[in-house]
């Protein structure tokens, strides 16, 4: 299962990972995705979600 976002898409991010000497080895940045239940098109549906999405109110949570 891919570390996605189902509703911006924001996925694994890559980038460096710097040591004091300036030493640079790859690394990846994940982010923060949760799973959700959440209503689609009048349906509670589970899905995951990254935080950003769930604090800018994207998303209307399923009421358990």
């Amino acid at each position: 299962m891919a570390n996605r976002c189902a509703l911006c898409g924001k996925g694994t991010r890559s980038g460096n990972n710097v040591s004091h000497a300036k030493n640079r080895t790859k690394r990846t940045f994940k982010p923060n995705v949760q799973k959700v239940r959440a209503i689609i098109d009048g349906t509670v549906r589970r899905i995951r979600v990254c935080t950003s999405c769930l604090k800018a109110g994207r998303v209307q949570k399923a009421v358990s």
